[in-house]
C-alpha cells in the first residue's frame, strides 16, 4: 500500500518519541525533558549504564552500546516485530489518524508535491532579484526603517513581489513551468472574469513560509501601499500548505530550542525575524489566523512549555483569552503554556528596538502561567460584593476547568484556583495548614473591619482557645478520616464509580498519608480496566489496600459488603460527601464561634457551640429520613410496627397464636 506523501511526515510529527519508547524503558535521572533529551537503558541490548538516547525533538534515537538507531516507526518495528505498514497503523491509531484508503496514485502525488517546491523554490528566487531592483526601492527603504539590513534579508530571503499583474506569471512560464502547476503553487491565480491568470501578490514584501523539513510550500506578503485592503495577504491553501498546521521559521525555531533556547510564539513575521535577529532564535509565529489546536500541538512537540508573547493592547490580550479556550481540553502534565504581555503599545520588535534584547529577556522573565490569564479574565471588570457574584465566578471558572482532560492536572488547577480566589476575597490559605476544601468552596460574606468568614474545610488560623473546643476539633477530625476511608473502599470495591466520584476525589484532601496516597492513585486510574485492583496495587503497594479494607468500620460497610453493587456505591458516596462537607462546616463554626467570641463568657461560648452542633445534626442526618413508625414489645425494645403485622399476619395463616 503507498501512503500520500505528506502521511509519515505528519505522523511524525503528531506521535511522541518519548512516549513510544517510554512504554518500553525506564528513563534514567540524567533525563531532561525541558530540553526534549532523555536517556535509558538501551531496551535492543542488556546493559547497566544508560546508554540509550532519544532527542524527543528531532525524533531519533541511539544507543551508543549497540549503535541502534531510528524514529518511532523503526523503534514500534523492533521492539513489536512487526511490519513497516503495520507499525504505521499502531501509531496512527495512537495519534488518532485513520489510515489512508489504498491510493495507486500516491507515488504520483509525491512526484508533484516535489515538483510543486521546485517551482516554490524558482518564485523563492525571483522575488529576491527583484527586492534588488528600482521598483523595489521604497521596500528596502522600509526594511531598513525596520533595521533589517541585509544580513537579516539574505538570513530570512525576503523578497519583492512586483505591482504588476503578471510579472510573476510571465517570470514561471518563460522557465517552461505548466500554467496548471504554476496555479497549484498559489502565487497566481485564474481570473474569475475569464481574462488572463494574474499575480496574486503585487507590490508587496515578499516572507517565504517554510516547512519544518525546509521546503516553501507559501508566502506571506507585506503591502506597501498603505490603502491595500489587506496590510498582510498570506497564499491559500494549496497541496502543499494548510495554514492551519505550519508556523512561521518552524525548522529553525526547532533547532534553535534543541540548543537550550527558549520557544516564544510572536505574533508575526517582522517579530520573529527581529526576535531572532536579537539572539532570541526560537521564534515562531501562527500564520494570520488565531492559533489554532494543530498549531498548538506543533508547538509542543518543540518544546513542553512555549512562551506566547502578545502585544499588551487590548487585541493581544483578547488573544490570549481565545489561546485559553484552545489550550485547556489539550493540557497535559508536560505540555503547558506561558504569556508574556509586552508594554502596552509596543511589540517585540518595538521592544527590542527601545530596549535592546536585554529588556527583551527581562519581559520574558515576567512570563506567567496559564492560570493567571485564565483567572484575569474572569474576574476582570468584575465586582464581587455578593454571595451570588461569588457563586457565579466559581460556577464559570468550574466550568472552565473541567474541559482539563487529565483529572490530576484539573486537581491542581483547583487548587491554584482556590488560593487565588482566596487572595481575591481576603482570607488567608496557608501552605502549612492542610488543605481540606471541596469545590465550591461554600460563599461567605465579608465582616466590618476586613477579613472574612472562614470557608468550610479550612482550619483555624490560631490555636482554639478552650480545652472544649480542641476536643471537639479533634473529635470532628477523627470523623473525617472515617468517613474518607469509607469512600475510598466504595470505588476500590466498585470501580465502575470512579467516573462520577472524580470530581469529589479531586476536592478531597485527605487526613492521612495512605489515604493521600490511594486517592492519587485512583485519580490516575480507569475504572473501566478488567485489572483494576491489580493496577492499583502496583501504584499504591497491597498494604495500603489491606490497612484500609481491614478497617472495623470498613468491613461492616454496605457499599464494600456489597462490592460491584453500583446503586449501592453512588448512595453510599453521595451520602457520605453531604456528611463529610457538614463535617468541615462545623470545624468553621467552632473555629468562627471561638475567634468572634473572644474574651465572651464561657455561656456565650458554650450556647455559639452547642448552635453549631444542633446544625451539624441535621446536616448530618441521611438523605431520605426514617419515617418507619415503631411499637414498643413486651421486652422494651423497638418494634417496626409493619414489619410486626406482617409476622402477625404469616402466623395467623397458621393458625397459630403470636407471642409478644
Amino acid at each position: 500500500m503507498s501512503l500520500p506523501p505528506n502521511f509519515i511526515e505528519e505522523l511524525r510529527t503528531r506521535v511522541s518519541l518519548s512516549q513510544v519508547v517510554g512504554r518500553k524503558v525506564v528513563w534514567s535521572k540524567k533525563s531532561n525533558r525541558a530540553k526534549g533529551d532523555w536517556w535509558a537503558s538501551c531496551p535492543f541490548h542488556q546493559e547497566k549504564s544508560a546508554s540509550f538516547h532519544v532527542d524527543d525533538r528531532k525524533g531519533f534515537y541511539y544507543c551508543f552500546g549497540c549503535h541502534a538507531k531510528g524514529d518511532a516507526l523503526t523503534f514500534v518495528q523492533e521492539t513489536e516485530n512487526v511490519g513497516f505498514m503495520e507499525a504505521v497503523e499502531i501509531l496512527a491509531r495512537e495519534a488518532g489518524m485513520p489510515m489512508p484508503a489504498r491510493d495507486p496514485q500516491a507515488a504520483k502525488k509525491a512526484d508533484r508535491r516535489s515538483q510543486l517546491a521546485e517551482v516554490m523554490e524558482e518564485v523563492v528566487k525571483f522575488y529576491r532579484m527583484q527586492l534588488k531592483t528600482g521598483a523595489a526601492q521604497d521596500a528596502r527603504a522600509y526594511l531598513d526603517r525596520r533595521g533589517l539590513g541585509m544580513k537579516g534579508q539574505d538570513r530570512f530571503e525576503i523578497g519583492y513581489a512586483p505591482n504588476e499583474s503578471q510579472a510573476t506569471w510571465n517570470h514561471l512560464k518563460g522557465k517552461g513551468i505548466p500554467d496548471e502547476m504554476i496555479i497549484a503553487t498559489g502565487v497566481c491565480a485564474e481570473s474569475d472574469r475569464g481574462g488572463a491568470p494574474y499575480d496574486r501578490f503585487r507590490g508587496r514584501i515578499m516572507f517565504p513560509i517554510r516547512d519544518a523539513r525546509g521546503r516553501c510550500i507559501s508566502f506571506g506578503g507585506r503591502a506597501m501601499d498603505p490603502n491595500a485592503r489587506a496590510k498582510y495577504l498570506n497564499g491559500p491553501e494549496t497541496e502543499l500548505f494548510d495554514k492551519g498546521n505550519s508556523l512561521y521559521n518552524h525548522g529553525p525555531a526547532r533547532e534553535a530550542v534543541g540548543r537550550g533556547q527558549t520557544l516564544i510564539v510572536a505574533e508575526g513575521y517582522m517579530d520573529v525575524i527581529a526576535l531572532a535577529l536579537a539572539g532570541f532564535e526560537g521564534a515562531v509565529a501562527p500564520l494570520g489566523t488565531a492559533i489554532t489546536p494543530e498549531q498548538l500541538q506543533l508547538m509542543w512537540r518543540i518544546s513542553p512549555e512555549p512562551v506566547i508573547a502578545l502585544d499588551g493592547d487590548k487585541a493581544g490580550v483578547r488573544a490570549a483569552y481565545r489561546l485559553v479556550d484552545v489550550a485547556l481540553p489539550l493540557l497535559e502534565a508536560d505540555k503547558a503554556l506561558r504569556f508574556c504581555l509586552m508594554p502596552e503599545g509596543q511589540d517585540p520588535d518595538d521592544l527590542i528596538k527601545a530596549k535592546g534584547p536585554e529588556g527583551m529577556a527581562e519581559i520574558l522573565g515576567t512570563a506567567m502561567p496559564l492560570i493567571d490569564i485564565l483567572w484575569r479574565r474572569a474576574i476582570e471588570d468584575q465586582v464581587f460584593d455578593s454571595p451570588e457574584r461569588k457563586a457565579g465566578l466559581d460556577k464559570r471558572l468550574r466550568e472552565e476547568i473541567k474541559q482539563i482532560r487529565s483529572p490530576d492536572l484539573r486537581s491542581h488547577y483547583g487548587h491554584a484556583i482556590k488560593e487565588l480566589r482566596a487572595g481575591l476575597f481576603g482570607t488567608a490559605v496557608s501552605a502549612e495548614e492542610p488543605r481540606r476544601e471541596w469545590t465550591p468552596r461554600q460563599n461567605w460574606q465579608p465582616r466590618q473591619g476586613g477579613g472574612g468568614r472562614r470557608p468550610w474545610g479550612a482550619p483555624p488560623s490560631k490555636p482554639l482557645g478552650t480545652t472544649l473546643t480542641s476536643a471537639l476539633v479533634q473529635d470532628e477530625n477523627f470523623e473525617i478520616s472515617l468517613r474518607e476511608a469509607v469512600v475510598l473502599a466504595t470505588i476500590v470495591s466498585t470501580p465502575m464509580v470512579l467516573e462520577e466520584a472524580m470530581d469529589l476525589l479531586e476536592a478531597m484532601e485527605c487526613q492521612s498519608q495512605e489515604h493521600n496516597t490511594l486517592r492519587g492513585a485512583l485519580l490516575m486510574m480507569n475504572g473501566r480496566s478488567n485489572a483494576f485492583r491489580a493496577e492499583l496495587e502496583a501504584l499504591v503497594g497491597g498494604e495500603i489496600l489491606e490497612n484500609l479494607l481491614r478497617q472495623n468500620h470498613i468491613s461492616i460497610c454496605p457499599s464494600v459488603r456489597r462490592a460491584g453493587d453500583l446503586e449501592t456505591a453512588k448512595l453510599t458516596l453521595m451520602e457520605e460527601t453531604a456528611k463529610l462537607k457538614a463535617a468541615h462546616g462545623r470545624l468553621a463554626e467552632i473555629a468562627e464561634a471561638t475567634e468572634e467570641l473572644t474574651g465572651a463568657a464561657d455561656e456565650a461560648i458554650t450556647y455559639r457551640l452547642g448552635q453549631a452542633a444542633l446544625a451539624f445534626d441535621r446536616a448530618t442526618r441521611a438523605q431520605q429520613e426514617d419515617t418507619t413508625e415503631y411499637e414498643k414489645a413486651d421486652n422494651g425494645m423497638r418494634v417496626d410496627r409493619k414489619e410486626r403485622e406482617a409476622l402477625h399476619g404469616l402466623l395467623a395463616n397458621l393458625g397459630k397464636t403470636p407471642k409478644h
